[in-house]
């Protein structure tokens, strides 16, 4: 049975192939291992073997584990969809969000993220496709939200996130990630300074880093078929 060091090993190999054969530097891609439903030894043994970053999706089952984690130097992304009661564990126990998409919850996580810490980092989640059972705003949407998070002390918006359909080809999810990334470009020419793509999943990955994602949110590459909440 191969490894979860062996699969990951494997998995940053992949990373840099895709990388290189789409003229990219395999460094400038951050792999988030989707960690969600995984007892702490899953984590340990992916931390053993180089991960510091991971991504939780549920706060009652990341809060235990960040706690038993504390005194390693890890890096914690929430990329569950956000709920307004939610807000102040999540402003406090986490480096970035993947899915914001009101400006009330920004500014709530703007307002409760303690004093000691950075600022929250925060990817803006886009609904490209009008999936309705998908989270995210539209695209015509992200201006004003935007602008409107832009002096938030405590918050930093640095990039945006979306997801194809699950049942998506590769010719769609070249299109939805391409849409992702001329978005960004189009808002920096506003005047912005987004430099975050989180695009890209187990599978959907080749598409999502040929068309320029900078993090990919990885679980089943690395851990096996997740356990159902």
């Amino acid at each position: 049975m191969t490894s979860l060091a062996e699969r990951l090993s494997q998995l940053r190999r992949q990373i840099s192939r895709i990388a290189s054969s789409c003229d990219r530097d395999p460094s400038d891609i951050r792999l988030v291992a989707v960690s969600k439903t995984r007892p702490v030894e899953d984590i340990l043994a992916a931390v053993e073997a180089g991960q510091r970053v991971f991504g939780e999706n549920y706060l009652q089952d990341a809060l235990p584990k960040i706690a038993a984690l504390r005194d390693r130097d890890l890096e914690w992304h929430f990329i569950g969809r956000i709920q307004s009661n939610k807000t102040r564990e999540i402003a406090g126990n986490f480096a970035w969000v993947h899915a914001l998409e009101k400006l009330k919850h920004a500014r709530r996580l703007d307002s409760q993220r303690p004093d000691n810490m950075p600022p929250l980092n925060a990817c803006i989640q886009l609904n490209l496709t009008g999936e309705t059972s998908k989270g995210g705003i539209a695209a015509e949407e992200l201006p004003e939200l935007l602008e409107n998070t832009r002096d938030l002390p405590h918050l930093k918006i640095r990039g945006l996130m979306t997801m194809p359909p699950a049942s998506a080809g590769e010719t769609l999810q070249h299109h939805v990630f391409g849409m992702l990334r001329k978005l960004l470009e189009e808002m920096n020419r506003q005047g912005h300074e987004l430099d975050t793509l989180s695009m890209g999943m187990s599978g959907d990955m080749q598409a999502a880093i040929c068309e320029g994602a900078t993090m990919v949110r990885i679980g089943t590459a690395i851990f096996g078929p997740r356990n159902r909440k």
